[in-house]
């Protein structure tokens, strides 16, 4: 192996993998987690909840269907390293675009392959998500290791203001038509599209495309606002339902959307995802708190402990609401997940506000969650009367 097609991915621990170089020519850090979805790799990539982040891939072959232009879950690869088992010498579909190679090189971000992601999957299970040094550059394992341990780490750390929006937005009609892709112009899916129309403000934490799309689909006329935006600027807006999406980084660190969802929700009918979830946590006064590993990829199972349903759903945190101090805070505990117990779920006793752990919005992942659009929807209309 030639020193210009070496990588080398180094953890906190001391612990250094050494693999073929693909992508970027770059030296980058940050914390290292583990996906397990059998698929979704470009929309893994391009969702702004990896910023910060080292995603190793747990399924072996990585890069046989290529990218495209509409998996993209935003306007570029937001996460900072990409480690495989083995990188597929072949795109093929009638879909791609593109390489996955390539895709990443364009992306100015690095990738390793050739080494054992089920084996660092175990490091990190063991040992919890840690620090993490990927280069392509030949520098040496000490100073990949030295990289690795001089990162400053996600907790407390504000990586929101990275990945939101700019200015306020309004959804196009077309998008919100989330037309799925069809094959001989038969639909793959059969969905029905909710009427009528709510005005939704949704604040945009970091959020996947497919998450707005899916909310316009299910009858919400949206408009995205960026995550700094005041509570007073959503209620000049006058929205009848206010949507909080996923994100990066620590949840606890993110003070202004605390103080503005505090208010939001006193006024309208709230729905929050994961990042949205745990700062509807925060909000309401209760706590939240880092896993060990996470929780990432399109498989994890969660307990609807009203209904005793079970969900497969699809995931990607870092951290998760206390379930105790949400009981003070005057919050029920709807959901659960099934591998550790933690919350995934929650509604308050008295206001119209419920939020989930998951992505109902799935890309990559199961649709089982997609009633959850409804739910919103329903619990809107019966608010507004229409």
């Amino acid at each position: 192996m030639s020193d210009s097609n070496t990588a080398i991915l180094a953890l906190e621990d001391g612990s250094v993998y050494k693999g073929r170089a693909f992508g970027a020519r770059k030296t980058v850090v940050g914390e290292a987690v583990f996906n397990t979805s059998m698929t979704g790799y470009q929309e893994v990539l391009t969702d702004p909840s990896y910023f910060g982040q080292i995603v190793v891939m747990t399924a072996v072959e990585i890069g046989n269907y290529g990218v495209n232009k509409a998996d993209e879950e935003s306007d570029g690869i937001k996460a900072k390293g990409f480690a495989v088992r083995e990188v597929s010498p072949v795109a093929s579909s009638w879909r791609s675009e593109g390489s996955l190679q390539d895709y990443l090189e364009k992306g100015g971000v690095p990738g390793i392959s050739g080494v054992d992601t089920r084996a660092i999957t175990k490091r990190l299970r063991s040992a919890g998500a840690m620090k993490s040094c990927l280069s392509t550059e030949g520098i040496s394992a000490e100073e990949a290791v030295k990289r690795a341990r001089e990162w400053g780490g996600l907790v407390g750390v504000d990586y929101v203001k990275n990945v939101t929006c700019k200015a306020p937005h309004k959804l196009d009609p077309q998008e919100s038509a989330l037309k799925p892709f069809t094959v001989e112009g038969t639909s793959l899916y059969n969905f029905k599209r909710s009427a009528p129309l709510f005005k939704c403000a949704a604040i945009d934490y970091g959020a996947k495309a497919s998450i707005f799309k899916k909310l316009g689909f299910h009858g919400f006329d949206v408009t995205v606002f960026p995550a700094d935006t005041p509570a007073e600027a959503i209620v000049e807006f006058a929205p009848e339902a206010v949507f909080l999406s996923n994100g990066p980084g620590d949840p606890a660190a993110v003070k202004y959307a605390h103080k503005c969802v505090s208010v939001l929700i006193e006024k309208y009918p709230t729905f929050g995802i994961c990042l949205g979830h745990q700062i509807i946590t925060h909000a309401i006064g209760a706590k939240t708190f880092k896993l060990k590993f996470g929780h990432r990829g399109g498989n994890q199972p969660v307990k609807n402990l009203e209904t005793e349903l079970v969900y497969i759903t699809s995931q990607n945190h870092g951290f998760a609401a206390d379930e105790k101090s949400l009981a003070n805070a005057g919050a029920v505990v709807t959901e659960i997940n099934l591998n550790d117990g933690t919350v995934e779920g929650l509604r308050h006793k008295d206001l119209p506000v419920f939020s989930v752990q998951y992505h109902p919005e799935a890309a990559p992942g199961p649709n089982d969650a997609d009633a959850l659009f409804e739910k919103f929807h329903d619990m809107v209309k019966k608010i507004c009367g229409k």
